[in-house]
């Protein structure tokens, strides 16, 4: 055998026998597919500068409309205090809240132009897609709270309960945004097209405004108090206030009075239920 011959078949042998690379498992791609979903969806939102104007000015202008031109006729518990800081703890949830028809409509609108079917059809993990929008809109939702934060601050809103309380606070109203994404993944993956899912407002406008958003359930109707004071965003506002030391947050009933846990509970529990729906729904599309 020539010297090259040995040489060429040693050069094989040593790369036969070298060491594999690290092996990526679902794990990983998992993460990555959900990343690259989540930077789809936020380039959509550079391009299209309207929506998230809109998106980001909604709360701004309903802050202006029900601190100061309904703010001098409303009434907190007891009449604690300016309304405007009894309000911004629940205008914080009510954004947080109707957050799930933009994503429900933005799934809708992915379905209906055949986007949904191309992700099917590349090898990518199941949950990447509903994970992706997930993360995209949670990463939107803090964009939110910071605009409407500053713009509280702005007209005088103030959390008074100190700094770790003040960012539990925040913590609980992404939790209560993060677990109602879910809800709107699902949506969007079964209503028909998106002017259906348009018409979700329909549902979001009685869950935030049977609650305490706005008017704490004590100074509602006996009928209708226990009813907005078991409404899940009633526990996050409810709890949002009880953190920012503002006034109004307190109540006599067991779920008033365990608000901070019930803020933690709901969301999980609406989570666990509607995560594995989105999933699964999206797995089921077009069969």
């Amino acid at each position: 055998m020539s010297d090259a011959t040995t040489a060429v078949a040693g050069t094989q042998a040593g790369v036969s026998q070298a060491p594999a690379g690290p092996r990526r498992g679902r794990a990983h791609w998992a993460l990555a597919d959900t990343l690259n979903i989540t930077r789809r969806y936020l380039t959509h939102f550079q391009r299209q500068p309207i929506t998230i104007a809109w998106q980001l000015g909604f709360p701004i202008i309903s802050v202006l409309l029900y601190g100061f031109v309904f703010g001098e006729a409303m009434k907190t518990p007891g009449n604690e205090g300016d309304y405007k800081q009894f309000l911004m703890p629940g205008m914080f949830v009510m954004t947080m809240a109707f957050g799930f028809m933009n994503t429900a409509m933005g799934v809708a609108m992915d379905a209906s132009k055949g986007v949904i079917d191309r992700f099917r059809s590349m090898p990518m993990a199941p949950s990447a897609v509903s994970a992706g929008r997930g993360l995209s809109d949670l990463v939107v939702a803090c964009a939110e709270l910071t605009i409407l934060a500053l713009t509280a601050l702005a007209i005088g809103w103030r959390p008074d309960n100190g700094v770790l309380n003040t960012v539990a606070a925040f913590a609980l109203l992404l939790l209560l945004r993060f677990s109602l994404i879910w809800v709107g993944v699902w949506l969007g993956l079964v209503v028909p097209t998106p002017q259906a899912a348009g018409s979700l407002y329909g549902v979001a406008f009685p869950l935030t405004m049977i609650s305490s958003v706005f008017v704490a359930p004590s100074l509602m109707p006996d009928w209708l108090g226990p009813i907005a004071a078991w409404n899940p965003v009633s526990s996050t506002g409810t709890a949002a206030r009880e953190l920012f030391g503002n006034p109004g947050a307190g109540g006599s009933s067991w779920i008033e009075q365990n608000a901070v846990l019930m803020a933690v509970v709901w969301p999980l529990v609406v989570t666990a239920v509607f995560l594995p729906l989105a999933v699964r729904r999206f797995k089921r599309l077009s069969r």
